[in-house]
């Protein structure tokens, strides 16, 4: 498991500080903290009354922001709120820390300044899938969620969500019900898990995976801290599923900032008529997500970083004997089920007349075949 021992370091502390102190995003924190340092720039706010920081690039924003942290110094006990995590079996992370997933750098400056994690902090840098959607979800909604769910922890993918009613509860528990590891990002503080009504699922949760936030113990859950926490379940994931969203629906912004982030978005149709689904169809006519139906089209969305359950695709001589982009392209097809030329192009990350000249190299060589309008690999 992943807790911290030991005495924290200074560093540690001021991070600790800053984030108590700032809500998550705080983009002029992270070019304060960037620019001096946690420990420095923390001594400027809390021992001076200077509204410019020395040393830092001028920036109009500085003094009505240092006022906004200045308001929350008073009762500031960064070593009370390392004793509460700890004591919790749990362990909080900066961007020093060997443990820190890479994958957050890709937020900039909009990246968090520590993650308070309870449950098991090494799950945080496995392949995972982020599935999200609606709340109040139909069932036709909560059965693909589960599906979903159960075709990533098959394939090995951590389950990545929320830890909310409906599409998100469903996928975690269809990750725990097959033995894997599954990330719930909170919104507030991890020392009160959110809704209270999931504090048995979000238990499970960090037996097997992790219970994440940027907000440090006791914040509240937030309005503004769950929009922002979506960033950090795009930012984590290889590839982010919308299963059922209604036109408005919070897990668009997830889908925004992981389009944002270039990571692949998913999105489930659903009847025409059913409101629960307008948001997908939105992402899907808008043109920022590919249609996933099932959990073999999630796994296509996920790519190659996803690890492949068939073996054969990491067999000696599964490539050879093929130029560059043939064996890029035979790479890209699923082991099992059958693929489309616009998914090829979309996994391999070639252009489409490239895509089309491997395929016509593969189909000659015999290593391809088409099924009515699929194509799939020959045994």
């Amino acid at each position: 498991m992943g807790s911290d021992t030991g005495e924290p370091s200074n560093d540690l502390l001021a991070h600790i500080a800053w984030s108590r102190i700032t809500e998550p995003g705080d983009t002029v924190a992270h070019t304060l903290i960037r620019a001096l340092g946690a420990v420095p720039a923390f001594d400027w706010l809390a021992t001076t009354s200077a509204t410019t920081p020395p040393g830092a690039p001028p920036d109009p924003r500085w003094e009505k922001t240092a006022s906004n942290w200045r308001a929350r110094l008073s009762g500031l006990d960064p070593r009370r709120e390392y004793s509460v995590i700890t004591g919790l079996g749990g362990a909080v992370l900066t961007a020093r820390d060997p443990r820190w997933p890479a994958q957050l750098h890709d937020l900039g400056e909009r990246a968090p300044l520590c993650l308070w994690v309870r449950g098991d902090v090494r799950a945080l840098n496995r392949a995972g899938v982020g599935i999200v959607g609606a709340r109040a979800c139909t069932r036709y909604g909560e059965r693909i969620a589960q599906e979903l769910g159960s075709g990533a922890s098959q394939a090995g993918l951590t389950v990545i969500s929320g830890g909310a009613f409906g599409i998100d509860a469903a996928a975690h528990r269809a990750a725990l019900a097959n033995g894997s590891a599954t990330i719930a990002f909170q919104a507030g503080g991890v020392d009160r898990f959110y809704p209270v009504a999931h504090t048995d699922l979000l238990g499970r949760v960090c037996e097997s995976g992790a219970v994440v936030s940027e907000a440090p113990p006791g914040s509240a859950p937030m309005r503004q801290r769950f929009l922002m926490r979506n960033r950090l379940i795009a930012a984590l994931s290889t590839a982010v599923v919308v299963v059922e969203a209604s036109w408005r629906s919070g897990a668009l912004s997830t889908a925004r900032h992981a389009a944002d982030l270039m990571r692949p978005v998913g999105a489930v149709p659903g009847p025409v008529t059913s409101m629960a689904s307008a948001g997908c169809h939105r992402l899907l006519r808008d043109g920022m997500a590919v249609c996933v139906t099932d959990a073999g089209e999630m796994l296509e969305l996920a790519g190659p970083l996803a690890p492949d359950p068939d073996p054969q695709t990491t067999q000696e001589g599964f490539l050879d004997g093929l130029d560059d982009e043939a064996a890029r392209v035979l790479d890209a097809f699923p082991a099992r089920s059958g693929t489309t030329t616009d998914a090829l192009v979309h996994v391999a990350g070639l252009a489409p007349k490239t895509v089309v000249r491997a395929l016509g190299t593969l189909q000659l060589a015999g290593r391809i075949k088409r099924e009515g309008g699929q194509w799939k690999r020959r045994p």
